[in-house]
């Protein structure tokens, strides 16, 4: 029989091992090879691509419209390629990473899906590494944006991190121990498709009551333009604003009333902050992380919604009073944390095949070494 003593030294000597895993990661990671890095965020609307150094810092920027989604593949790769060769002529590119908005699969290789693009079983990595002569690195764009967090903004040195991003829909990633957890088929994060209303608003992806729904750039539009449409009193302010265009009514719009003091603006803000609060505290339940990050576009409103979302997590963490409370955080690293991501996770390609090219060059010169050994002892006999 198992004795108490057993299990806590079990215990400990896991928790060694998890602390020495954590450790070797950030070590292997942190002495890459200094160098720069180019990485790459894809959205549905545009294409960032930045040079980036080993401390996180952008050393050079460009950025153009996302290809028109009903073209092919090629049309979008035929960017990318064009912007990192525009910033080879003045950088000293080893590697690109690339943050895309969409499944991935777990080889990080393939983009399964993308929403805002045609891409559906693309080989991504594969196509841009033959014309780059770089390595490639492809990874969803929320995983790259949780990294750059964790290595530089909000999340640093924090074992486990959970970063959700809030813009059209909601996205997320899962950084446990120094790595980010993407799941057996390389599609794990995806909160915004969590049910939190059974039949609730239909959802783009076919199912009902989606979290993103109910909290996201999005709904926050929704919610104003049915207020407006139904010539509510409270949607004065902004039918003013839009002078009757209700179609003109953005999130951007919202968040910059909201910060003059409209009323209805602030208090949809606090509603999606609410709705942020309660699917924060399933993702506690689930995944128990010390820190959430939030990022994307609609996290500029800042404490208009965190904290709402603060007080409605306290309200439905389970076991509320009796254990420890995560920490939310905004984000720090703003729209480059995709870019920013993408390029440091790179660093890890740019190692290994730094290291490949090395072992290669080794193996030329002890082969010609070989060779004018035998030549000059065939020589001498």
């Amino acid at each position: 029989m198992s004795t108490y003593r057993d299990f806590t030294h079990r215990g400990s000597a896991r928790a060694t091992v998890l602390r020495t895993v954590g450790t070797r990661e950030r070590r292997s990671h942190l002495t890459a090879p200094r160098v720069p890095t180019v990485g790459i965020d894809i959205g549905g609307t545009k294409v960032m691509a930045g040079v980036v150094d080993a401390d996180g810092n952008i050393l050079e920027k460009l950025r153009t419209e996302t290809p028109d989604k009903s073209k092919s593949p090629q049309v979008v790769e035929d960017t990318i390629t064009e912007l990192v060769l525009d910033l080879s002529d003045r950088h000293d590119v080893h590697a690109v990473g690339i943050g895309a908005a969409g499944w991935v699969d777990a080889e990080r290789n393939r983009v399964l899906f993308a929403p805002h693009l045609s891409w559906r079983n693309e080989p991504l990595r594969d196509r841009l590494a033959g014309r780059l002569a770089v390595p490639v690195l492809v990874d969803n764009d929320a995983n790259a944006a949780a990294w750059a967090e964790w290595r530089f903004g909000a999340g640093r040195d924090e074992d486990h991190l959970v970063m959700i991003t809030l813009g059209t829909g909601i996205g997320g990633a899962i950084l446990e121990d120094g790595q980010v957890k993407r799941g057996k088929f390389g599609v794990a994060g995806e909160f915004g498709h969590m049910q939190v209303v059974p039949g609730g608003h239909r959802c783009p992806c076919g199912n009902r009551g989606c979290w993103e729904q109910y909290s996201s750039g999005n709904a926050l539009v929704r919610e104003a333009r049915e207020l407006a449409a139904a010539d509510s009193p409270v949607a004065y302010g902004i039918i003013e604003h839009v002078k009757g265009n209700i179609a003109d009514i953005t999130g951007p719009m919202i968040t910059e009333l909201a910060r003059e003091g409209d009323a209805m603006c602030i208090e949809l803000l606090q509603d999606i902050g609410q709705w942020l609060g309660v699917g924060i505290a399933n993702l506690a339940a689930a995944l128990d992380p010390s820190c959430f990050v939030i990022g994307g576009g609609v996290s500029a409103a800042d404490d208009l919604l965190i904290g709402p979302a603060r007080d409605a997590f306290r309200r439905h963490l389970t076991g509320r009073g009796y254990r420890p409370e995560a920490r939310i955080a905004r984000a720090q690293l703003g729209p480059e944390a995709g870019m920013v991501g993408a390029a440091d996770l790179a660093r890890l390609v740019a190692r290994r095949f730094r290291r490949a090219n090395r072992r290669r060059v080794e193996r030329y010169e002890r082969y010609a070494r070989y060779v004018e050994a035998r030549r000059t002892t065939q020589d001498t006999a």
